[in-house]
């Protein structure tokens, strides 16, 4: 049996992104966001999450620079990385995948710093799905580094 890697596949604009399960807490809906003024246009908000508080990131804000539409089925997917536990707003979450490894391809934009959180493209026959690595993402927008020290004394 071949290697297959399972992952989180969600929506952002008209584009599909996919996260590892090993980073995902949990799927939850878009509703308890608390606004917090004057963070950067990215972070939407805090939540409490299983009694944690953790930073929404607007996903649609830093991929395409313009903020998600408020819909139902919008979707915050819940990550955990090393330092910091957040969660990605996004447009929906379709669905959980097991995907071949060799079905992985690099992505070639690693080397672009601005998109080094895309780590592989999943090549399915009739779709391309964009791989992202959550503690590269987060640690790629500016002004986190404040956040994670926020949220730090928060708690």
């Amino acid at each position: 049996m071949e290697d297959q890697k399972k992952v989180v596949v969600f929506q952002v604009a008209q584009g599909e992104y996919a996260i590892s399960i090993d980073c995902v807490i949990s799927i939850e809906k878009e509703d308890g966001v608390t606004e917090v003024p004057s963070l950067p246009n990215y972070i939407v908000g805090i939540k409490k999450v299983r009694n944690e508080l953790i930073p929404i990131i607007d996903l649609e804000q830093v991929l395409y620079n313009r903020p998600i539409q408020e819909k139902d089925q919008n979707k915050l997917i819940v990550l955990k990385t090393e330092e910091l536990a957040y969660a990605v707003l996004v447009s929906d979450a379709k669905e959980i995948l097991a995907v071949a490894e060799e079905n992985i391809k690099q992505a070639g934009l690693a080397a672009y710093q601005k998109t080094s959180y895309f780590t592989g493209v999943i090549n399915l026959e009739n779709r391309l799905i964009m791989m992202m690595e959550p503690a590269i993402l987060i640690d790629s927008l500016d002004g986190i580094k404040e956040i994670k020290e926020y949220m730090n004394n928060v708690v």
